[in-house]
């Protein structure tokens, strides 16, 4: 006799819709990079926003979600860190972007040049970034992903103060 799953409901199934950057997050390739793609016009509608109090409060927001969606998510497919979960990659994006000049992050090349240092710190795992992974559920799969975006921030300024750009 076989033993049958219980069915998810409405909100499992958005939750992992959520989790999973609508889907891109099951690429079989790099599902972390492919699922953070959704992190860059995220990032150009949060600097459109002026202040930037209002932008911290989102961006306070999206981590806040994230952690709730990353937990269940991880619970519904039975994995403490599953690698098609990328809402951690999604929300952590504009944070590399803190304080850049809105017109820059209107460049396509910044736009790019944050997405890959954002994807280098979260994948090098530099410490302590590593640690925080250990954190419990949707905390630790969030966590990490902010402390990387933090190190992408600080590499972003620096990039484009050499550059003369900021």
């Amino acid at each position: 006799m076989a033993v049958s799953m219980p069915s998810r409901t409405l909100t499992d199934q958005v939750c992992l819709l959520l989790a999973t950057g609508l889907g891109l997050g099951y690429s079989p390739v790099a599902p972390g990079t492919v699922g953070a793609l959704w992190g860059i016009p995220l990032t150009w509608l949060v600097m459109q926003i002026p202040s930037l109090a209002t932008q911290i409060l989102i961006l306070v927001g999206l981590y806040a979600v994230g952690v709730a969606v990353c937990d269940r998510a991880a619970k519904l497919m039975d994995q403490k860190d599953p690698g098609s979960v990328v809402w951690d990659e999604i929300a952590t994006v504009p944070l590399v972007f803190l304080l850049v000049n809105q017109t820059l992050v209107a460049r396509p090349e910044i736009l790019l040049l944050g997405f890959v240092l954002h994807r280098v710190f979260d994948i090098t795992k530099l410490p302590p970034i590593h640690r925080l992974e250990r954190l419990p559920g949707g905390l630790g799969i969030m966590t990490d992903d902010v402390v990387a975006a933090l190190y992408g921030c600080c590499a972003m300024h620096v990039i484009l103060l050499l550059l003369r750009l900021n």
